[in-house]
């Protein structure tokens, strides 16, 4: 079995329960947060759409600066409504998929490099990344979102398992 045959699976149904939580994400509360340390609820719905393209950007490149010596810091995407939110996710999504069910066993066991101002902050394997960095981190703040949701009183989807407004699964 390839590493594709091996995560697609999963990498689908990842992407479909975030989808289902960010189609939640309610009109109006961009800028609501539960504490003035965390991000804005439009923020982190933002930084879930662009999640997948992190998959993109490990198998397209050996390496990543976040923050490159001497350039300003990238601006984040923050979306300006829930259909463009919608879309910037859907797009990422597809594009992801597509490389990675394409992308040869020797090509993603290659090492991929996180960099911050020109120094490697973490090398691994590429498949790592994709589930680590990219599934992994999306489940994280996946759930934040759940929480945020929660707060505001809008029913949480059911993903792994019911939710305390969903009692079915899918």
């Amino acid at each position: 079995m390839t590493f594709s045959q091996a995560i697609l699976p999963e990498f689908d149904q990842e992407m479909a329960h975030t989808r289902k939580t960010l189609e939640r994400v309610p009109e109006g509360k961009d800028d609501w947060k539960p504490h003035p340390k965390s991000m804005s609820m439009m923020r982190l719905a933002s930084h879930l759409s662009q999640l997948p393209h992190w998959a993109v950007e490990t198998i397209r490149r050996e390496e990543l600066d976040v923050m490159p010596p001497g350039s300003e810091p990238p601006k984040p995407f923050l979306a300006a409504s829930n259909q463009e939110l919608l879309a910037e996710f859907e797009k990422n999504v597809a594009e992801a998929r597509a490389l990675i069910e394409g992308v040869t066993d020797e090509e993603i066991a290659k090492p991929w490099s996180l960099l911050v101002g020109g120094k490697a902050v973490m090398t691994m394997p590429r498949a790592a990344v994709i589930r680590g960095v990219v599934m992994n981190h999306m489940i994280h703040h996946r759930a934040q979102l759940g929480v945020y949701l929660r707060m505001n009183d809008v029913p949480v989807p059911s993903v792994y398992g019911p939710s305390a407004d969903e009692n079915r699964m899918f």
